[in-house]
């Protein structure tokens, strides 16, 4: 019965990025599905073949561990450049120079921003990855749920995607923690990293069934909202509405990424220069607001974000950058009362540090 139920969900899950069941593999999490994406493709290569393109604006799940993969000898790594536009997307043409002089065989970009919400372009990455004969791995966890995803084109498996390996976590379209996923191309080899039967041996251990079962229901909701395009233009203009409203009460406010940028309609990322987001994150708890200063996984880090920084924001900006995250349930009425309590707040703090200075 349990095993007929993990089934049950992962057609579930299949049906709602429009791949088949069998390529879907179940994880502990979006981290671990990245971690056995990657070492798993690189593994199965000799030694002296192990190398990776990927960015600074990842994930750290996959900007740490290429980081660590390099310090350790385990694999070559080669950082794409950005555009010079504070986009943090890609620049392609100047990627593409830099890996036709040193080829990979692995690229590693995610397909939209954790922070920031900037959409890569993945069909133009998933061109080059092919010109030089690399697997292109994305980190699709914030997209999946939130946007249309059809990984295959018709019934006889041609596959659409531009990439050979994804991954993403059903938390971010309302399913429980504890679940990740990883899709794979057929064709695509890889070593599993944990050792056991499960997952047609692809992963050992224990499947969370519970947690699985529930990814299995948060994905046929999901695939429901996305019947509707609508709701994703209403959202995009209830979020941009509410960076309006900031941006017209607080002097020097800064929303990233420029205006024209494309992005997911439910993220938005707020500078406040020369304040602290960790005291402003403070003042917005105690008034009911959940918002994080970067990953919504490193919220108590006092650093500011690495991957704004690495976008080519200046420190004072980064410093005092906040993200709030909107689902499909959020209100027209929770945005205007959300913008109420932020400015609120900002000029509490901007009233604290000049009576400080003064």
């Amino acid at each position: 019965a349990a095993r007929a139920s993990v089934e049950r969900a992962r057609g579930q899950v299949a049906q709602l990025i429009g791949a088949r069941a069998r390529d879907l593999i179940f994880t502990s999490s979006g981290t671990e599905a990245i971690d056995l994406g990657i070492r798993g493709v690189l593994g199965a290569l000799p030694l002296a073949a192990r190398s990776i393109a990927t960015s600074k604006v990842e994930h750290n799940a996959v900007r740490d561990l290429a980081e660590d993969l390099e310090k350790l000898g385990e694999a070559r790594v080669v950082w794409l450049p950005l555009m010079n536009d504070r986009s943090g997307r890609i620049d392609i043409a100047k990627s593409r120079e830099v890996l036709k002089a040193r080829p990979v065989a692995l690229i590693s970009i995610q397909w939209a921003n954790n922070e920031t919400g900037v959409i890569q372009p993945v069909e133009e990455i998933g061109k080059l990855a092919k010109e030089i004969g690399a697997v292109f791995h994305c980190d699709a966890t914030q997209w999946i749920g939130k946007m249309p995803a059809d990984f295959l084109t018709d019934a006889s498996g041609e596959c659409a995607a531009p990439f050979g390996i994804a991954t993403f976590s059903p938390h971010k379209f309302h399913g429980p923690k504890g679940v990740g996923v990883l899709w794979s191309r057929r064709g695509v080899r890889m070593m599993p990293q944990i050792h056991g039967t499960q997952e047609l041996g692809r992963r050992g251990g224990t499947e969370n069934v519970p947690a699985i079962c529930g990814s299995g229901i948060a994905a046929d909701q999901a695939a429901e909202f996305l019947k509707n395009g609508e709701s994703i233009q209403l959202l995009s203009k209830l979020r941009d509405c509410f960076e309006a409203k900031i941006i017209a009460a607080i002097a020097g406010a800064v929303v990233t990424p420029p205006a024209g940028v494309p992005r997911l309609w439910n993220t938005s990322n707020i500078s406040f220069p020369t304040l602290e987001a960790e005291a402003l994150l403070l003042l917005l708890s105690e008034r009911g607001v959940c918002a994080s200063a970067g990953a919504a996984c490193s919220s108590g880090s006092l650093e500011p974000s690495p991957v704004l920084l690495a976008m080519g924001l200046e420190p004072v900006l980064a410093h005092g950058a906040l993200r709030f995250s909107i689902s499909r349930e959020t209100s027209e009425k929770d945005l205007e009362t959300l913008a109420d309590i932020v400015i609120t707040c900002v000029k509490q703090l901007q009233a604290s540090s000049e009576h400080a200075i003064g």
